[in-house]
This record gives structure tokens, C-alpha cells and sequence, in this order.
């Protein structure tokens, strides 16, 4: 039967400018910002996790992972594949204060 069968996510489908210009901002307005480029899924497009030095962070839809790239380069912001090096532990601390809160 064919409901059962999983459909891709939506491709082609990046960023808006929107999006870009508060990714931008983001950079721009916290100290220590990295980029972390999450693979597409069945469920979900590629997205870009922004995260400062404290832990904050923000996540947007980008085209691919070599648009994340361009963009990174753009704003001379390192950039790491999320799985390859992992979501890394000032994240999930982050998540963890205001998990509590």
C-alpha cells in the first residue's frame, strides 16, 4: 500500500532572505559564533545551527550543506559537518540551564 511509503523532504528549498539576514545578525551581534551543518532527512531539509560562545544558538533551512558553506565562508565563521564532530557540550548545556528555567 502506498501509504506507508516515506517521502523525501521537499528539495531545493533554502533559506529566505529573512532568514539569511537574521542568521547575519545572529553572527554579528554574539561573540565565538560556529556553524553546524545538519544533514537533510526524510523529515526535515539541510539546516544551519549558529552557535555562540556561551551556547545560544539559532537554526535555519539552507538549500544544501554547500550553501551553509558559502554562507560560513561569507562571513569568515568556522563551519563543521554536525556528523562528523557531534553537537558540541556548550550546546547541550545551554539546553540544559534553560531546561530548567
Amino acid at each position: 500500500m502506498a501509504w506507508f511509503r516515506r517521502r523525501p523532504a521537499a528539495g531545493g528549498r533554502g533559506a529566505s532572505r529573512e532568514d539569511l539576514a537574521y542568521l547575519e545578525e545572529f553572527v554579528r551581534s554574539r561573540r565565538g559564533v560556529e556553524g553546524f551543518i545538519e544533514p537533510r532527512t526524510t523529515v526535515t531539509e539541510t539546516t544551519l545551527l549558529l552557535i555562540a560562545h556561551d551556547g545560544e544558538w539559532t537554526r535555519r533551512r539552507m538549500e544544501s550543506p554547500q550553501a551553509a558553506r558559502q554562507f560560513a565562508h561569507r562571513l569568515s565563521m568556522p563551519i563543521y559537518d554536525i556528523a562528523l564532530v557531534g553537537y558540541p557540550k556548550r550546546w547541550r548545556d545551554y539546553n540544559a540551564r534553560n531546561k530548567k528555567s
